[in-house]
């Protein structure tokens, strides 16, 4: 349980109290202006329980930063998941942001973090949509054959939308098979000898937070996105704010950072002195999370980097992605020897 009647202290909220002294230093930014504001207001509306999503990313950064000026009765818990596959600069960097905020940030090892969670259910592969589907067309002994959607849906019955997608059959073409390009043709003549998932990241953070929120009731989820970073995770939400209801339970959901701009994230860290992990100043990471995952833009950046600084983690990495990234390697060579 993670509310134990201990309030976590915040050494940057003003004594006043007031969201004009909370203010001071910040940068003449009217977008950063606003969402502070929001923020002061939302976060200091009656909510019994709060809960900040802390990542160690640089907007998770901005939010704890925002959160601890913002948190007038000291009310927010901060948590961090370790979901197995975490740089140690990641790790590094929360004792350094305890220390400096005064707070305190509980670490949450998952039941089924990534490691696990990938050996029981398969490897992610290419992008989330793509590893869903094909996980349950293996899960039905799927012959990876070209056909009509009406003859294929016949042979398997109970995987409708897998077959559809297999099928170029939605309307929104990004749902479709060809959405990436000749993949299709590609696992024709290579079908896949390992197991394909999507869900590592499920066990491994998502249904973590959902549990928390459930046990603690929560009534408040603060957590850093942004909808100029684009991705899956950014469309899944239209706006800063919003409300969820079952199947994890009735509470609010909030986003500090949803609406700045890679500049105004800067101009916040300059005027309000905000310090990232070694992950970017050192290793020039542009994001952080699970070292390598096969789903990352940049996983072949992210291994050369934790080849060099941080060889556990690259080993421990390329062990457990291993037949994912052979199999993506074979799947560019195809496209490129085709196109």
């Amino acid at each position: 349980m993670l509310w134990t009647g201990e309030n976590n202290s915040a050494a940057t909220v003003n004594e006043s109290g007031t969201v004009f002294d909370a203010m001071e230093g910040f940068p003449h930014n009217m977008t950063v202006v606003d969402n502070f504001v929001r923020a002061w207001t939302i976060i200091n509306r009656p909510y019994k329980k709060v809960l900040a999503t802390i990542s160690g990313g640089s907007d998770s950064d901005v939010v704890l930063d925002i959160c601890s000026k913002a948190d007038k009765e000291k009310k927010i818990k901060y948590v961090w998941i370790n979901t197995g596959l975490e740089y140690q600069a990641t790790k590094d960097h929360l004792a350094f942001l305890e220390k400096k905020y005064g707070i305190t940030i509980t670490k949450i090892r998952p039941k089924m973090p990534v490691p696990l969670a990938v050996k029981k259910f398969g490897q992610p592969f290419l992008n989330k949509r793509a590893s869903e589907y094909i996980a349950r067309l293996q899960k039905h002994g799927f012959n990876w054959v070209d056909g009509k959607y009406e003859d294929l849906i016949r042979l398997y019955p109970k995987c409708k939308s897998a077959i559809a997608w297999w099928c170029n059959m939605y309307d929104n073409k990004r749902l479709n098979i060809d959405n990436n390009k000749m993949l299709k043709e590609f696992m024709i003549e290579n079908p896949p000898a390992f197991k394909i998932s999507s869900k590592c990241c499920y066990h491994a953070k998502k249904s973590v937070i959902h549990n928390i929120i459930n046990t603690n009731k929560v009534d408040l989820s603060v957590f850093g996105v942004r909808k100029a970073e684009g991705g899956t995770r950014s469309t899944a939400y239209k706006s800063c704010f919003g409300s969820k209801d079952a199947p994890y339970g009735e509470y609010d959901e909030y986003r500090p950072v949803w609406w700045y701009l890679n500049g105004d994230k800067e101009e916040y860290c300059k005027a309000c002195d905000v310090t990232h992990s070694r992950c970017y100043t050192e290793y020039g990471l542009a994001r952080t999370g699970c070292c390598g995952c096969p789903f990352g833009r940049d996983f072949r950046h992210e291994l050369e980097v934790a080849k060099e600084f941080e060889p556990k983690l690259y080993s421990a990495v390329t062990s457990l992605f291993k037949d994912s990234y052979a199999y993506m390697k074979a799947y560019h060579e195809f496209v490129k020897a085709r196109s």
